[in-house]
């Protein structure tokens, strides 16, 4: 009896302490309410790629297939978009090395730190956004658009902004 005494203690005590060690291991993937559901920022690297878009011609694109945009009121590398802006235009985020994709200049792709100190995805020294209204890969809704101060644009693969209208194109706050 003296020895299944122990065992049972041991039984007893394992099961808390398993049951904390696979609670602290939880595979929750999702944002955290400080980041906001509609941030697309990566945990990884980025990659970005060329797509044609029927309206804009060749644009410049995450791996899931949407569009970035640049924001004419950024000063070199220096994002301008922070709080409610960069809740509706969420900055290209990776922790490591961007990829550059089939048709993109692997020199011109870098990244700057945000004012949280995290990094922004850049290109040819404009920061990436997407845009919160892009619901579907190949969107296009924020091309055009004036919000928070300035026009924003698609990215062509030169780095530079795409000024032909979207037919698609919808107001974007601010």
């Amino acid at each position: 009896m003296t020895r299944r005494r122990p065992i049972t203690f041991l039984t007893i005590a394992a099961v808390p302490i398993t049951a904390l060690a696979v609670a602290g291991c939880g595979g929750g993937g999702g944002a955290t309410a400080s980041s906001g559901p509609a941030v697309k920022s990566t945990e990884h690297t980025a990659t970005v790629v060329v797509a044609n878009d029927p309206n804009l011609g060749n644009v410049l694109v995450d791996s899931q297939g949407s569009t970035l945009y640049l924001f004419e009121k950024d000063r070199g590398t220096q994002s301008s978009c922070t709080g409610a802006c960069a809740a509706a235009w969420p900055p290209l985020r990776a922790s490591g090395k961007s990829v550059a994709g089939n048709g993109i200049s692997a020199s011109k792709l870098g990244t700057t730190p945000r004012s949280d100190g995290k990094p922004q995805v850049t290109y040819n020294g404009h920061p990436l956004y997407t845009f919160a209204q892009d619901q579907n890969p190949g969107d296009a809704n924020g091309q055009g658009v004036n919000a928070f101060g300035a026009l924003w644009y698609a990215v062509s693969p030169a780095g530079a902004a795409v000024t032909t209208s979207s037919s698609s194109s919808s107001g974007g706050g601010g």
